[in-house]
């Protein structure tokens, strides 16, 4: 047989399941289908709502992982921790680092980095939650400071906390609502067409 004589098989399917075709970008080949997504850093302010929801309820299913499991008091992580961008924040780049030191990737010393990290950040969140006003048994807005100039910000009263599970629902539901508001509205300017704002 000549290479002229060669004729390649056109079955896309292989004798491995796996589909190929001459075009690479059609074909199913996944290297490693069995890896997750790397850990990526979440910017909260960039969140679509859809992509909101599913991060506060992880961080949220998270953060109560955590407290249980290092008997963390709520001068560390209170219960109203998501009605502060301070603590929120915090933990978010917290669960990140856990997400990544304990990754089957990461080298056998990762989780010890991460404990130093933890106890870090156990400092951090008890300075926030000091400065925020948020308690075991009541919660209050984070005090705000007006610069000159600026309109003045209304006083804050704390507000016993009744149930925490139901607060979370209602704030991520709230949320989500307004992220979505600004999504149609951003959406509302774009020029279906082009895909251009107007």
């Amino acid at each position: 047989m000549s290479d002229d004589d060669y004729t390649p098989d056109t079955n896309s399917e292989s004798a491995d399941g796996q589909g190929y075709t001459d075009d690479p970008g059609l074909s199913t080949f996944d290297a490693r289908p069995d890896l997750p997504e790397p850990p990526h850093p979440v910017n909260w302010n960039l969140l679509s709502s859809t992509d909101l929801e599913a991060e506060l309820l992880e961080l949220n299913r998270w953060a109560d992982w955590l407290r249980h499991t290092y008997g963390l008091a709520a001068s560390v992580i209170p219960p109203m921790w998501h009605r502060h961008p301070e603590l929120l924040w915090e933990l978010s780049a917290l669960h990140l680092s856990w997400l990544a030191a304990y990754d089957a990737e990461q080298n056998a010393a990762a989780p010890l980095g991460w404990h130093r990290d933890f106890a870090d950040a156990r400092q951090r969140l008890r300075d926030w939650v000091a400065t925020s006003g948020t308690r075991l048994d009541r919660d209050r807005p984070t005090r705000q400071t007006s610069w000159p100039g600026e309109r003045t910000v209304p006083p804050v009263e704390e507000k016993p906390i009744g149930e925490r599970d139901e607060d979370f629902v209602r704030f991520v539901i709230e949320e989500v609502n307004k992220r979505q508001k600004a999504e149609d509205a951003f959406y509302a300017g774009v020029d279906p067409d082009t895909g251009e704002a107007r």
